[in-house]
């Protein structure tokens, strides 16, 4: 699988709303952004990941300029994302146009990847 494939999987399966800390590499180093919080190292990551996947559903990922450059020991993507979900709690609808850049390394023999770092932004209003 490319980098890009690996990137693009990453969104069907949040689409789906399929466990995502299996995307993410099992490394004190790893780290992920999200619109509102931060997480340091694989097990936070993945705590923060297994929560997001209890308290929302219907997800929206709009990939709209997804570029990826794979190298042999790294690759680095950027994208700009319509990102949209419903809590579970009161099925109130959170939609958000952001902005994605990550770092992704090779793991294990079969080329797989893994998400080092992720970043998820939005833009601020006014």
């Amino acid at each position: 699988m490319t980098a890009e494939e690996f990137v693009r999987d990453y969104y069907e399966a949040l689409r789906r709303g399929e466990p995502l800390y299996p995307y993410f590499a099992e490394r004190p180093e790893t780290w992920k952004a999200a619109i509102t919080a931060e997480y340091e190292g694989y097990d936070a990551v993945a705590e923060a990941l297994r929560e997001q996947t209890r308290v929302t559903e219907d997800w929206t990922v709009e990939s709209r300029g997804l570029s990826v450059v794979e190298r042999d020991d790294d690759a680095r993507f950027t994208d700009r994302v319509r990102l949209g979900w419903a809590r579970t709690d009161d099925g109130e609808r959170i939609e958000y146009d952001t902005r994605w850049s990550g770092v992704l390394e090779p793991v294990g023999d079969e080329g797989e990847w893994a998400f080092v770092q992720l970043h998820v932004s939005a833009p601020h209003e006014g």
